[in-house]
């Protein structure tokens, strides 16, 4: 049968639909006669319902179940004789008018869109590489020795300084009232570890064991803690107790503590800087890849479902309120989270998605198995039993799913710099790491 599609808009469409009037009815009736074998109601044998009393109880649901199962089967047949690869969910409404005998209805929905990808040769993507150099080696070892440290208290009259853990009360006001959170009793922090706002640490530093000191703090605007953001407290602090951090010197004992099986500072360095090399591959990764993608989309034309946009929008508001539930919120699935907020976001990855299928499709980029097991090989390899967590990846579908998902990024990723003209550029450890 030859099905009409009319274009609305762009993506839109719309198909009408019709059924014999009787085809519903029989259906209708069949199941409810096969729901009276089955139905137990007070007043009678199971089985024994008379079908007037079923059809009276169940006959709305059956009604609506059969009408959903017939019309999208009507719906998926049509759309299948058509070759439409519709988007999304259709709209359904039932149309007046219909001929004797048959039911008619209207399917309005979307379909996916053409994607025309441009020249890549005229695209410009700048590649970062990173090197492990001996000084970032030297970084993390400062790093493991401090997460390390003992203390051991100063002499009474030593002043505080930066590295050393101060125990201290203080208490803060603004306009001369104390605030949440503005007081605290033996509180201890690292001076110079940032764990403090600039101006607590800077009055601190110096003070000795046993002084008070009165200073001004201005709270940033974007403070964590909104009643206090943006505005000037005073505050009093006194130190009650000063410790000098000391430092595990790096030697043999210090690489075996931390699981080094030779034992050896060498041993220790030179685990340090694979570790520190696997870390910069998957952040050069991200980042190109990142490039990757934007110029792929930068040389792609195509129109966005709004259907597909929507699904993406309803996704990331409900992660949204999943996240504030696992904050603490109360009554977080009932937060006033505006959409709008994410639609930029949710278009582009609508946008990417569409753009990157079309490139994988016309150019063979498809996960292959010896890749997958390579990716999972690698992500375990970190681990300290990696047999293991290999087997846990191939234990589920959707874990290994989520793999073939990234395989496929880097396959298109490697395609589009293979083909992009590419501007190198070298980026030092510090800068890499820092970059989110």
């Amino acid at each position: 049968m030859a099905v009409t599609v009319e274009t609305l808009d762009k993506l839109e469409r719309k198909i009408t639909l019709t059924l014999p009037a009787d085809v519903i009815k029989n259906e209708i009736d069949s199941r409810l006669k096969r729901l009276a074998r089955t139905v137990k109601m007070d007043g009678f044998r199971p089985g024994k319902v008379p079908l007037n009393v079923v059809a009276q109880r169940y006959g709305y649901s059956v009604h609506y179940e059969v009408m959903n199962d017939k019309v999208g089967e009507a719906f998926a047949q049509a759309a299948n004789e058509a070759n439409l690869r519709v988007a999304g969910q259709p709209r359904i409404t039932e149309k007046d008018g219909a001929p004797d005998g048959q039911l008619a209805f209207d399917a309005i929905f979307e379909v996916y869109p053409e994607v025309k990808i441009g020249d890549l040769a005229t695209a410009e993507v700048e590649r970062l590489a990173t090197e492990v150099s001996d000084a970032a080696i030297d970084k993390t070892l400062d790093i493991l020795r401090k997460q390390r440290r003992t203390f051991a208290q100063r002499p009474a009259d030593a002043p505080a300084a930066d590295g050393d853990r101060v125990t201290v009360d203080f208490e803060g006001k603004i306009d001369g009232e104390p605030f949440q959170g503005g007081k605290a009793e033996d509180f201890q922090f690292i001076v110079g570890d940032g764990q403090m706002l600039k101006e607590f640490e800077d009055a601190t530093r110096g003070m000795k064991s046993g002084e008070s000191k009165t200073f001004p703090l201005a709270f940033p605007e974007d403070y964590h803690g909104k009643d206090v953001a943006g505005k000037q407290a005073d505050f009093l602090v006194t130190v009650k107790k000063i410790e000098q951090a000391n430092l595990p010197e790096v030697n043999e004992a210090f690489a075996k503590s931390l699981g080094i099986p030779e034992g050896t500072v060498e041993g220790l360095r030179a685990d340090i800087k694979k570790n520190l090399e696997r870390e910069v591959k998957f952040r050069l990764l991200a980042r190109n890849k990142q490039a990757a993608m934007d110029a792929l989309v930068a040389k792609s034309e195509l129109d966005l479902p709004k259907s597909v946009v929507q699904a993406e929008l309803d996704r990331m508001v409900e992660q949204a309120r999943a996240d504030l539930k696992q904050r603490g919120l109360k009554d977080a699935d009932k937060a006033p989270i505006p959409e709008d907020m994410f639609r930029p976001q949710a278009e582009r990855r609508v946008r990417l998605g569409l753009v990157v299928a079309e490139l994988v499709r016309t150019n063979n980029l498809e996960a292959k198995a010896d890749q997958i097991k390579q990716h999972v090989e690698e992500l375990a390899a970190s681990y300290e039993k990696p047999a293991e967590v290999v087997r846990w990846y191939y234990g589920d579908r959707r874990r290994l799913a989520e793999v073939e998902a990234i395989v496929i990024e880097n396959n298109v990723t490697d395609f589009i710099l293979a083909k992009a003209q590419v501007k190198d550029k070298n980026v030092s450890f510090d800068e890499l790491m820092q970059q989110q």
